[in-house]
């Protein structure tokens, strides 16, 4: 008489639970993958960006012919022209 009940059938939840399980998981997973991706795209545009500059060679400047006389002498300026 005590165990005589049928056993409820929970089959249904149980199907229910693996499901959510499941789309959960692979909501998930999708997730990391869409951040893997956007994580290795910001990486290959900030490589990019840190890259140096390709180097010009320039040719130096001629500098303008220095007198031999009075090393001590000042060069000439506007102001000592005007006195």
């Amino acid at each position: 008489m005590f165990f005589q009940e049928v056993t409820p059938d929970t089959s249904g939840y149980m199907i229910a639970g693996y499901a959510i399980a499941f789309i959960v998981m692979a909501i998930y997973v999708a997730s990391i993958y869409l951040r893997n991706r956007n994580l290795n795209r910001d990486m290959s545009m900030l490589e990019e960006l840190y890259k140096p500059a390709p180097v010009e060679v320039r040719q130096p400047k001629k500098s303008p012919a220095k007198s031999t006389g009075n090393k001590s002498a000042k060069p000439v300026t506007k102001k000592s022209r005007k006195k």
